[in-house]
């Protein structure tokens, strides 16, 4: 097992990870959070009720009551966590395919838990000195009704319903058989919208598609929101904490075009954006219109929720921050990525506007985005393959950052090269002003690893 990544543990569930070990890992986090309640959340994958089950052992084992939520997304926890100031377990892999499932740790505010909170359930864990009780203090477990209901009504009260209802707009949804498929048509119909919905069934097999919302996973979206003469069209990943974007012609939105939109809506003068090291040039072009600041973290959410909590404390004003993956976050809301609630606010922007979604994404054109994904076959494979990154990443002439793998600026574009944090493959993320370019960008780091020696 491998224990907290950048988005807590996951892996390939009978390999990588197995009841014992979210036995484990609930008994550490339940001895370091202490007395009280956790809730207890899954996401529609096969293998979530047996971890779920396993994790409430654990938390029992060492005398913490159970909330269990059942299936439900990870912002739908968050709010729940949040509403009863109570810790949470989320079972879910996001968007790994479904032979992976994993654990997400929330504070009793309803943030992912910290980086310090982490290394402290991770101390625990590896010492294994949980917390034991006798038998007549172990916890009990109870089934939670209505906390999907209770997000839902959250994410109504957040939104501008009577602008989105007169609007008259058409949303085509694809949760991707996840756990966006319990909350998100209802809710964008509560707002007004006319729904059409595809991959809208929870099963944990993913039948309709792979859980990632990317280009490559999307065509029947986009043959969906052309059949259906749609305005939007929405995508997402697993446990619904991220939203893609498809336009009325059935073309794919670029993630980080829809966060460039997004965070131009919401950004002033002197405010601070927070994003990841694979940051778009749309979003340093939006900031830099803005008179306001931009400030990069390691890619995964618990880094970008850190870096948020730290400018607050320092008096920063944080309207938005996130990935051009779809994992927006606006702090004023909640301090989590919400894709139910990304997508609304993407409506808001729609109901607001005379335009159409791929006029809205235009002026965000420009930049051409490539993602390549290279497996690898055991950690001696992979630290090769981080060598020869690494050879070429200092032999280059472009500007090195080394905030999160090795990032290469070229003033007409960039190339980062940094291992997954969630699968046994290293990315490589290009950007440049052409599709020939970007791929270009991409080969430095993929040619390398190809004609790669192991020192």
């Amino acid at each position: 097992m491998e224990v907290f990544g950048s988005s807590g543990v996951r892996g390939v569930v009978g390999e990588d990870l197995r009841p014992a070990d979210a036995v484990a890992v609930a008994a550490a986090a339940g001895s370091v959070w202490g007395e009280g309640r956790v809730a207890v959340g899954r996401d529609t994958r096969l293998t979530g009720e047996m971890l779920a089950d396993a994790a409430a052992s654990g938390l029992a084992s060492v005398g913490l009551d159970v909330d269990r939520l059942g299936q439900i997304p990870t912002p739908g926890l968050q709010a729940y966590a949040e509403r009863e100031g109570v810790y949470g377990l989320m079972i879910t892999a996001s968007h790994n395919p479904p032979q992976y499932n994993g654990i997400k740790l929330v504070s009793d505010d309803g943030v992912e838990c910290s980086r310090a909170q982490i290394e402290a359930i991770e101390e625990r864990l590896f010492a294994d000195e949980n917390r034991d009780v006798s038998w007549e203090r172990t916890g009990k477990s109870e089934r939670i009704e209505g906390a999907r209901r209770a997000y839902v009504a959250d994410l109504l009260a957040a939104v501008d319903r009577e602008a989105v209802a007169a609007a008259d707009l058409t949303v085509a949804l694809d949760p991707g058989h996840g756990a966006g498929s319990l909350t998100s048509p209802d809710f964008f119909r509560e707002l007004g919208c006319e729904v059409r919905t595809i991959h809208a069934q929870p099963d944990g097999h993913f039948p309709g598609r792979n859980p990632e919302p990317v280009e490559s996973n999307l065509g029947d979206l986009q043959a969906f929101v052309r059949a259906t003469d749609a305005d939007l069209g929405v995508a997402h990943d697993g446990d619904a904490d991220r939203a893609i974007f498809v336009d009325e012609r059935g073309e794919f939105v670029a993630g980080g075009a829809a966060l460039a939109a997004l965070t131009e809506a919401a950004l002033g003068p002197g405010d601070t954006v927070v994003s990841a090291v694979n940051a778009t040039q749309r979003l340093v072009d939006v900031v830099e219109r803005a008179g306001a600041d931009l400030t990069l973290t390691p890619i995964g959410s618990t880094y970008i929720v850190s870096r948020i909590r730290e400018l607050r404390r320092a008096g920063a004003s944080v309207p938005v921050a996130g990935e051009g993956n779809g994992g927006i976050l606006f702090p004023e809301y909640r301090l989590a990525r919400d894709g139910a609630y990304t997508a609304a606010r993407f409506v808001e922007l729609l109901a607001a506007s005379d335009d159409p979604t791929s006029a809205l994404v235009a002026r965000y054109d420009g930049y051409e985005n490539v993602r390549l994904d290279l497996a690898y076959d055991g950690e001696e494979e992979r630290a090769a393959m981080l060598a020869a990154i690494e050879r070429t990443a200092k032999q280059s002439e472009g500007d090195l950052d080394t905030t999160d793998g090795y990032r290469l600026d070229f003033g007409d574009g960039w190339v980062l090269a940094r291992p997954s944090g969630t699968e046994p493959v290293v990315r490589i993320y290009a950007e440049a002003g052409s599709k020939s370019r970007a791929e270009e960008l991409a080969e430095v780091f993929n040619g390398a690893i190809a004609g790669r020696t192991a020192d």
